[in-house]
């Protein structure tokens, strides 16, 4: 039998900006419903690496999202605290800095453009010869060209964010449903006052946040108007464990290629190619072959770890590679997307933005 129930907000999607922006509404008091598609809430989380790399991942021509990405990396610190104490749970929260090694001569000049940048943009990273870099992680490969350390950068585990996320949304007694999606919009007019759940259930709201990642663009619930211009975009990862229980690094080392990033517990996620297949979400021979590889010309020592896991799933890019945060042009609708390689660090500062919008405060 379907039911109607009322919310301050009902946010439509379970990976972690959909959740983070519930947990930050339900701290200030709201109440509110998250709807998830799928059994498990995750979406695009379940194969990040958790890289909270602002300096390493500056690309020319983005000043705008440079500055979101270095704001949320702020926040990050007190944005975890606050959520390991509501939770009781560790989100694998560490600020061991990056390593971004540069392993022919092409690269070599590559990263000097990208470090004559962050330095021009007062980031802290220093260039480093071969030998320094060797000091920092003694695993690196014996030939390269140097490297640019960014001591500030971190990282998180995405799963365990993500339970941490539920667990602390139990205890705010926010509803976490399952298993159904969005059917339609609930109508007042020209607003949109809630949604009709795919078992028939109608959750009104006086606000609903679309956070469906990369399937926003598809969510034919919406008038088309109201659908953000955001498409999927693969990213295949690995999962390896070393069979000491050591990772072969300390900190995010990176080539120009790859990026690794050490777990506590002695995994290492090798991330992640780029690739526009639609909604495509095999994982191939080729994109595995191209991770390994890569990953042994920077850490030959990956060579003897065991393989885990592999897994691809789907960025929501857009075509600005900025997100899509606030006013959706419908009354009512507020978009949580478009978030790219960046939803598990831009995740606090999003959840922040539309905390703010449903309050009435300009972002």
């Amino acid at each position: 039998m379907s039911e109607q129930r009322s919310y301050d907000a009902v946010i439509v999607g379970g990976g972690v900006i959909g959740l983070s922006c519930a947990w930050r509404l339900a701290r200030g008091g709201a109440r509110v419903a998250v709807l998830e598609r799928s059994r498990r809430p995750a979406g695009a989380t379940r194969v990040a690496a958790g890289m909270l790399a602002p300096v390493g991942e500056l690309a020319f021509g983005e000043p705008e999202l440079l500055k979101m990405t270095l704001a949320a990396a702020e926040l990050y610190p007190d944005f975890v605290a606050e959520l390991e104490e509501g939770s009781g749970l560790a989100t694998g929260y560490r600020r061991d800095g990056a390593l971004h090694v540069a392993l022919d001569r092409d690269e070599a000049a590559e990263l000097r453009r990208v470090h004559d940048l962050q330095r021009s943009l007062g980031l802290g990273a220093e260039w480093l010869p071969p030998g320094r870099c060797r000091t920092l992680e003694p695993g690196l490969t014996p030939s390269f060209n140097g490297g640019v350390q960014a001591p500030g950068e971190g990282s998180v585990d995405p799963r365990a964010l993500v339970a941490a996320l539920l667990a602390a949304l139990e205890a705010e007694g926010v509803e976490v449903l399952t298993g159904t999606g969005a059917k339609a919009a609930l109508r007042e007019g020209e607003r949109i006052a809630g949604v009709r759940t795919e078992q028939g259930d109608e959750l009104r709201a006086a606000s609903v946040v679309l956070a469906a990642g990369a399937w926003s663009g598809q969510a034919e619930w919406l008038p088309e108007p109201a659908r953000p211009p955001v498409r999927p975009v693969k990213g295949q990862v690995l999962e390896l464990r070393s069979r000491d229980g050591g990772a072969p690094c300390r900190r995010i080392v990176a080539s120009e290629r790859v990026y690794l990033v050490p777990r506590p517990d002695g995994r290492l996620i090798v991330g992640a190619t780029v690739e526009e297949q639609g909604f495509d979400t095999a994982v191939t021979a080729g994109g595995v072959h191209e991770l390994l590889r890569e990953a042994y010309r920077l850490l030959p020592e990956v060579a003897e770890m065991e393989l885990v896991e592999a897994a691809a799933g789907l960025r929501p890019g857009t075509p600005d590679n900025l997100p899509l945060v606030g006013e959706s042009g419908v009354d009512g609708l507020l978009w949580a997307t478009g978030h790219y390689r960046n939803g598990i660090l831009l995740a606090p500062l999003t959840a922040n933005a539309i905390a703010r919008r449903l309050e009435g405060v300009p972002a």
